[in-house]
């Protein structure tokens, strides 16, 4: 079957077919970001409260990074194999991919739904709270869980849009329940005296309407592959590829939630409530500063896998290339900004003197050699782009699992105190992003010099 997208990826300049993808998902996903980042610049003001709330809401972190884990285990993995199909002009094995990751968004919310609900205490509490800090993560969770589906579906589907040449279509989906968060946050946190609870209830709200937004257009006329009943029987052997490509998604959000439990429970000991409400910026922080990168290389996955499955593989080169040194250099702008204005930045969140005073030391620890990541971004969204889940998966696991946890847990039992919890993230951007950049340029070489030997054949 041919494709009738006029988007054909194998054609025209590289730069400007990543460009036209990865500017509007770059404005989705800070838009994205928004959506918790508000939350928590609203709730870090608080009268009275701010610095306890802020670490509620902190230690609800790994829980909704558990879900963006599985939102990502079949949304990562559905829609680089659906940019590949369609580089092979099999328009219908796109959708019954893409039918196939909806059927399994759906089952999973309703499975972490019931799992968080039952066992909410002792998973904060297993996360860092302490008994002054759970009752504000308890009010949040309590109502943000409500709009799990909602969430998934929106953010999960969002890459089929995207993936089809619509990625304008792609950034309002975000666009608009961000809008309307921002919008609410006030009304319900001051306005209607509502505190956390305000926030998470402007968030489902917002949710709600991007998961609308992504079904009226999936299922509509304007879609190139439309979202049917006909596509949405799971396969075993489709399932398989789905969730092996988008293993390595779900493994970057779950360690990420691992590192994120290791960091709040060691705070908690051995600095308090205060560090943890100082993680909780800093991973605001580092969000919002590597949202660029991250809509760029993921708007380069599309764009690689198209001309993979084309066999247009010089193309391939000069998009690994472009996306490479914009990443460096972009990250290593940003390591400098936040290196001068550290106090202004922090001061976005909280206001709190002594949080200020504790939290810029940390900040120049936390982001010192930021632009490595870079590294990271870049092997890990060609790996992933190119179909290959077990080097994706590999590295993953490598950054987050073997050497971020481990230091975690370590360096503050040997001298560093609380600095060792956050000297943990510049080691593990060196030696990870070293080693994934360098694997991936190794692997595409094999990778190219197999396609074209079959393609001879």
């Amino acid at each position: 079957m041919q494709t009738t997208s006029g988007s054909d990826f194998s054609v025209g300049s590289v730069t400007r077919h990543i460009l036209a993808l990865a500017v509007p998902m770059t404005v989705a996903q800070l838009v994205q970001v928004l959506y918790n980042i508000v939350d928590r610049i609203y709730i870090g003001h608080l009268p009275d409260v701010s610095t306890l709330a802020l670490t509620g809401l902190g230690l609800t972190f790994p829980v909704v990074t558990l879900i963006t884990a599985f939102t990502n285990l079949f949304g990562m993995g559905g829609a680089p194999l659906c940019s590949i199909a369609r580089g092979h002009h099999d328009d219908r094995r796109a959708q019954e991919i893409m039918g196939c990751t909806f059927t399994m968004l759906c089952v999973s919310c309703v499975a972490l739904m019931a799992l968080c609900y039952a066992f909410l205490r002792p998973i904060l509490y297993l996360f860092g709270a302490s008994d002054a800090s759970y009752p504000y993560a308890q009010e949040y969770l309590t109502i943000y869980l409500i709009g799990t589906p909602f969430v998934m579906i929106g953010t999960g589907m969002n890459g089929f849009i995207n993936v089809q040449g619509f990625a304008r279509t792609g950034m309002m989906t975000v666009l608009l329940g961000a809008a309307v968060n921002i919008a609410l946050d006030p009304i319900f946190i001051f306005g209607f005296g509502m505190g956390v609870r305000g926030a998470a209830v402007a968030t489902v709200i917002s949710q709600m309407l991007s998961a609308a937004w992504v079904m009226c257009f999936l299922t509509g006329p304007k879609t190139v592959l439309r979202l049917s009943r006909a596509t949405m029987r799971p396969r075993a052997a489709l399932l398989r590829e789905i969730t092996g490509l988008g293993l390595a998604g779900f493994i970057m959000s779950a360690t990420n939630g691992a590192v994120q439990v290791a960091c709040n429970a060691t705070l908690r000991d051995s600095g308090g409530d205060v560090y943890v409400a100082i993680m909780a910026v800093l991973n605001s922080v580092r969000d919002v500063v590597a949202l660029p990168i991250q809509g760029l290389t993921n708007g380069a996955q599309p764009v690689l896998g198209y001309n993979f499955g084309a066999r247009k593989f010089s193309r391939v080169k000069q998009g690994v290339a472009f996306m490479s040194i914009v990443s460096v250099v972009y990250m290593l702008i940003a390591w400098l900004l936040l290196f001068l204005f550290p106090a202004a930045v922090m001061g976005v969140f909280n206001s709190a003197p002594d949080l200020i005073a504790k939290g810029v030391p940390s900040l120049h620890i936390y982001f010192f050699g930021f632009f490595m990541m870079a590294l990271q971004f870049a092997g890990q969204s060609t790996f992933v782009g190119l179909g290959q889940s077990k080097q994706a998966v590999f590295f993953s696991l490598f950054r987050k699992i073997v050497i971020v946890v481990p230091l975690t847990l370590l360096l503050p039992c040997v001298g560093f105190g609380v600095n060792g919890v956050f000297l943990a993230e510049p080691i593990s951007n060196f030696i990870g992003g070293t080693a994934c950049f360098v694997t991936m340029l190794f692997t595409i070489r094999r990778l190219f010099a197999r396609e074209e030997a079959r393609a001879q054949q």
